[in-house]
């Protein structure tokens, strides 16, 4: 994504057509529904992190509530979650009076919290992560911290006795800041994070902070959540039943279509070409073509290609340009050229297995067939009015190139003299090899990735 995404918003830019979504997010989170921790939920690449961005500036512009925003991978080498969503909190109350009385009131849970830490690791801990919070909050640290280090076995057992009333103390403090503002704190990359601490910030949230008018959203995967779950409990454990435990709902951010059209038309697909007009990959004609934008929803969606990945790709097309002295998608004059340049890097990006075969001289129609999404070469009616699909043109002419498993995409030679005359007639094939110089543009493509 872009890399300053916090001031982003629904107007500036919604080509994923989420804004409806965010707003039924918010007009949860304000109502008196208890839906705390509440998962935006999506797979690697789906924009989740844009998305709650553009969720908080949205929300934001009510000025009704506090919010928080925690990158939970950036915090992650704390290793103390409590502490983490404590320092951020202090962060928001209105000046320095309300601060030190808020330190004051939590300080007792907070010592008992840190108190199997270090005094070294403390200290460092306060130094890198706590200088913009009050020094008052620093000195108090370190002085409770020394004491908890050389309090005796009898203290550190009365210190456990008093949790409980440290922790309702906490809390009660945390009801009265909220009182007036209402908090909601947005937790994002949990998935990213060290199992042990993600299993640690989820188990904080439910037993520390349920408060009333405190809210967390998860921005997570909760596959992976589930995963360390495992990791840190044992494959023995029903993952999802211990998820249960701590979110009360959830919804999922979809990288496959827009919202409110009337086609299934791909996110990721207009990704790619707002990428690739943005990165100057393309002839202009083409990011306007219907044939190349059918051609690219086809392989998009075979593919199953996230937003991350798109990103990938066009990268890789941008590595292509320059080491190619711009001669390889920019330049072209047909599709079908352009198409053969993007299979080479598509292979290389995602299937690298695929592409040394055909590099080495085994070029398997199946396998090359599955990628494209071409089962086998249509039968061409005498007359008929239905043309092949763009990818079922590229196939057939690839397809003449293979030396494995062809039985499905071999033809008679009367189909292949209908296929070549098809060809010949379509413009946006025009100009596109027949032989076999396809196969080495692909070739010739991933090459220039391998610095070959």
């Amino acid at each position: 994504m872009d890399m300053d995404i916090t001031a982003k918003t629904f107007d500036e830019r919604d080509e994923f057509q989420r804004k409806s979504i965010a707003e039924k997010a918010i007009k949860l989170l304000k109502s008196d529904i208890d839906i705390s921790p509440m998962v935006i939920d999506g797979s690697w690449g789906t924009g989740k992190t844009e998305f709650c961005h553009k969720l908080i500036n949205l929300m934001k512009e009510d000025e009704t509530h506090s919010i928080i925003y925690i990158d939970a991978f950036k915090a992650d080498h704390i290793n103390e979650p409590l502490m983490t969503v404590l320092a951020e909190i202090i962060k928001i109350l209105p000046n320095e009076p309300a601060r030190k009385k808020f330190i004051k009131k939590i300080l007792p849970a907070v010592r008992f919290g840190i108190k199997a830490l270090a005094k070294a690791s403390v200290s460092h801990l306060l130094r890198q992560d706590f200088t913009d919070v009050a020094e008052d909050f620093t000195d108090e640290i370190e002085e409770a911290t020394d004491k908890a280090i050389d309090a005796t076995a009898e203290l550190i057992l009365k210190e456990h006795i008093e949790a409980e009333k440290n922790l309702k103390t906490l809390q009660a403090a945390l009801t009265e800041i909220a009182s007036n503002s209402p908090i909601v704190i947005f937790v994002d990359e949990l998935d990213r994070c060290r199992p042990s601490f993600a299993i640690d910030t989820l188990e904080i949230i439910k037993h520390t902070f349920d408060v009333e008018n405190v809210s967390f959203v998860l921005i997570t995967n909760t596959q992976q959540l589930k995963a360390s779950i495992n990791h840190c409990y044992g494959q023995a454990v029903d993952a999802q039943r211990y998820l249960d435990k701590f979110v009360k709902f959830r919804f999922e951010l979809s990288p496959k279509f827009e919202r409110n059209s009337n086609l299934p038309i791909l996110a990721a697909s207009n990704h790619f070409f707002k990428l690739a007009e943005d990165k100057n990959c393309l002839p202009n004609k083409y990011l306007v073509s219907s044939y190349f934008r059918k051609a690219i929803d086809h392989l998009i969606q075979h593919q199953d290609l996230s937003l991350r990945e798109i990103e990938t790709l066009v990268l890789h097309m941008q590595i292509v340009q320059t080491l190619s002295n711009a001669e390889t998608f920019t330049n072209q004059t047909y599709i079908g050229g352009i198409l053969l340049r993007l299979i080479g890097v598509m292979l290389v990006c995602y299937r690298p297995e695929l592409i040394i075969q055909i590099k080495k001289g085994t070029i398997d129609a199946k396998l090359l067939g599955e990628f494209l999404g071409v089962e086998k070469t249509p039968f061409l009616e005498e007359g008929g009015s239905t043309r092949p699909e763009v990818f079922e043109f590229v196939m057939a002419i690839l397809a003449k190139d293979c030396n494995k498993n062809i039985e499905d995409y071999r033809v008679s030679v009367e189909q292949e003299r209908k296929w070549d005359s098809y060809i010949r007639h379509y413009e946006f094939m025009d100009g596109m090899p027949h032989d076999k110089r396809a196969i080495a543009q692909i070739i010739k493509t991933a090459n220039i990735m391998a610095f070959e």
